[in-house]
């Protein structure tokens, strides 16, 4: 099974070895790197060149995150495919080769896992413990998504179901998991571990005005998909987060 893995990057170089030095200790022999950045102009692309596991490399300008990883995801020829943005890291080096046996013996479409917030410093220290749990749809009307950066799709759905909404700035990666699991219901299965660390500081968290804006995408991702969330959903989705400051 080879696993593409996309890296949306742009003046990246402060954080970028993490992640590239996470994806080249992977056990997995099957990985397509892709990197789509946006046009940096700080030491990324020379940070990347080092590393010549990466299968290609896009310098370009784009319109945005999710812009860039869609075409990360025109571009991929694995089966699986999973996005790792270019502050976060993989856990340690079995994930993928995990990833991949669960999805061969479940025959799922699409896979997550645990996550860690670290200190954006200080990597080693935990700073929230993400447990994203054994997927139920009617979870989404409670407010619950899996994190992002653990989630592996095959391309075929991504081929049948669409990519990112780049309409939405800050939730297309929320309303992608929206229609992928609760609207379609691909199956899909959970891998109760720990699979990547993120640092803290996430553009849709950066200030009260983005998570406002934020929760008005999230409202707008249940229209796009014909679905009615209901009344409570878009205010416990914020308030779910508060139990990741409580485990460790």
């Amino acid at each position: 099974m080879t696993i593409t893995l996309i890296t949306p990057t742009f003046n990246s170089a402060a954080t970028l070895r993490d992640t590239l030095d996470s994806v080249a200790q992977q056990d997995h022999p099957h990985i397509e790197h892709l990197l789509i950045d946006g046009g940096s102009t700080d030491a990324t692309l020379q940070i990347a060149a080092g590393y010549p596991g990466i299968s290609r490399i896009v310098s370009e300008s784009d319109r945005g995150l999710y812009d860039a990883m869609n075409k990360g995801l025109r571009l991929a020829t694995g089966e699986v495919i999973g996005i790792l943005n270019s502050d976060d890291f993989y856990a340690h080096p079995q994930v993928l080769s995990r990833v991949a046996a669960q999805l061969l013996q479940t025959g799922a479409e699409a896979l997550y896992g645990d996550l860690q917030y670290v200190d954006a410093l200080d990597t080693a220290r935990v700073v929230r413990h993400w447990t994203a749990g054994t997927f139920d749809p009617a979870a989404f009307y409670r407010g619950w998504m899996p994190p992002h950066p653990t989630f592996f799709v095959r391309r075929s759905v991504y081929e049948r179901l669409g990519l990112f909404n780049t309409a939405l700035r800050y939730s297309a990666d929320y309303e992608l998991m929206l229609r992928f699991l609760f609207r379609h219901r691909i199956p899909v299965c959970y891998l109760p571990e720990v699979l990547v660390r993120m640092r803290t500081g996430g553009a849709s968290n950066a200030s009260l005005g983005n998570r406002l804006r934020a929760n008005r995408e999230d409202r707008q991702a249940w229209r796009l998909n014909d679905l009615t969330p209901r009344f409570y959903t878009l205010y416990l989705k914020p308030a779910s987060k508060l139990g990741q400051f409580l485990t460790r």
